[in-house]
């Protein structure tokens, strides 16, 4: 392999890693708020027990999150120079706002409701970790506001500067505005919600199945499927706006999540398709006509480019490469998260149904619940973002700076082998430490989390995007 493309894999082996956490976070924080929020006023201790729980299994998977995040960062000036060099007076300012606003938001108030407690007062015990889940959230903002602009440079916020060869932020607002960035905003915040729910189902899954605690965990299991069921939902709607906006934008990556060579109008939504790795040669397919039309479109005979048209325009204005995505990756990441998001739904909405029947607990089915309630989430979630960052390959920035530009110049391929091992061990080690914490305090049940504390040091309260 060549520095590029090791260079390539230890950052996307370091995000999907480190995303594994970041959106379990984002929705979690709100779940024990909100059960912080009901001891308030109810005084009832069954609301207590759940904060104190679910926040013990928040905190775990916060702090393991804490540590993945910084490295990403220093991947920007390690790997990555060139990129940091020609798009850092941008990308710069949002990750600033999200280390001086969000990171000491976050990190100041969730010390005081971890340490706090019969400390300060209860109405600053619970808006303490209202302001904490408010201030993880507000980080992930300000870090997809960045990332938009590489999906999507509004052509309003910058100028390129000859003179030194770097992009200039001119507008601050059209930067912040950036409607790619705001669907991303309300998918992956969705998606925050959603995988918690699912955790919360899981675990009260596991609980029920054993008898143990079932006021607790049936409590637990319908708010989990509640909002399991509105969070799913939300994640499709805005995965259909933020197809349709691909399709504006980046319509390369479009035609690559169905392989898509010719032009079609009406065109087909390839529901299976089997061929050889480039995508080109099709041996056996299951289509359906005119839903992809209405996919890309909303109607069901707008045409949908292919990709062979698309890479000749991208020549004639960028001038000669090979503009097409990896096809097997983008084609069938596209279809695990949206079957997985579909089965996600149903879940939910069947889960939500149980709960109305007389001791669904004992049914077989939720014996079943602890392992797919964790799968689907995850695999629907880190399937979604490898789609996203290599559909709009060769581009890093899109339609400004190519991936092969961007990496640091003095790299060697020993280099990023050594640190790419070493990544790798110290990130398996964390995975194993992470899987090890959060199933022994879940396991343990709400009355542990009562009487034992989780060792979270102070230093690793902070941002983790």
């Amino acid at each position: 392999m060549d520095v590029v493309t090791l260079s390539r894999w230890q950052f996307g082996l370091t995000t999907v890693y480190h995303w594994l956490f970041v959106p379990l976070t984002l929705g979690l924080g709100w779940y024990v708020a909100y059960f912080q929020t009901r001891y308030y006023q109810t005084q009832d201790e069954t609301w207590n027990k759940m904060a104190k729980f679910w926040g013990k299994l928040f905190l775990i998977n916060f702090a393991i999150g804490v540590v993945t995040g910084i490295v990403q960062e220093f991947q920007f000036g390690m790997n990555w120079s060139e990129y940091s060099r020609y798009v850092g007076d941008i990308f710069g300012a949002p990750l600033a706002i999200e280390a001086l606003v969000a990171f000491f938001m976050e990190s100041t108030f969730l010390g005081i409701w971890i340490f706090g407690e019969g400390k300060v007062s209860a109405k600053v015990h619970l808006a303490s970790i209202w302001l904490a889940a408010i201030g993880s959230n507000l980080s992930a903002v300000w870090i997809l506001i960045a990332n938009g602009f590489m999906q999507a440079p509004p052509a309003a916020s910058y100028v390129f500067n000859e003179a030194n060869g770097r992009l200039e932020l001119v507008n601050f607002f059209a930067l912040i505005t950036n409607e790619k960035a705001w669907i991303f905003v309300w998918h992956t915040l969705s998606d925050g919600l959603a995988m918690a729910a699912f955790m919360i189902l899981a675990v009260s899954a596991y609980h029920l199945t054993r008898k143990q605690n079932i006021d607790f965990f049936k409590r637990s299991f319908k708010i989990g499927a509640i909002t399991g069921l509105i969070a799913s939902s939300l994640v499709f709607l805005g995965g259909h706006t933020m197809g349709q906006y691909m399709g504006e934008i980046q319509p390369m990556k479009l035609a690559a999540t169905e392989a898509i060579w010719e032009t079609e109008q009406p065109a087909a939504f390839s529901l299976l398709t089997i061929g050889d790795l480039s995508g080109r040669k099709e041996i056996w397919s299951i289509r359906i006509p005119y839903v992809m039309s209405f996919l890309a479109c909303n109607n069901f005979t707008c045409a949908v480019q292919g990709v062979d048209e698309l890479q000749a325009q991208a020549v004639a204005k960028y001038g000669p490469g090979n503009y097409i995505p990896l096809m097997v990756v983008t084609y069938w990441t596209f279809r695990i998260m949206m079957a997985f998001g579909l089965i996600m739904i149903g879940a939910s909405a069947w889960f939500l149904y149980a709960t109305r029947l007389k001791d669904y607990e004992n049914a077989k089915w939720m014996k079943l619940v602890p392992f797919g309630a964790l799968i689907l989430p995850y695999a629907a979630n880190a399937s979604g973002w490898i789609l996203t960052e290599m559909g709009r390959q060769p581009w890093i920035v899109y339609g400004l700076l190519k991936v092969q530009d961007a990496v640091s110049p003095n790299l060697t391929v020993v280099d990023l082998w050594i640190s790419l091992i070493g990544y790798t061990a110290v990130y398996s080690s964390l995975a194993v430490a992470m899987i090890y914490l959060m199933k022994k305090y879940a396991i343990a049940g709400p009355d542990a989390a009562m009487h034992e504390s989780v060792d979270v040091a102070p230093a690793l309260i902070g941002s983790q995007d």
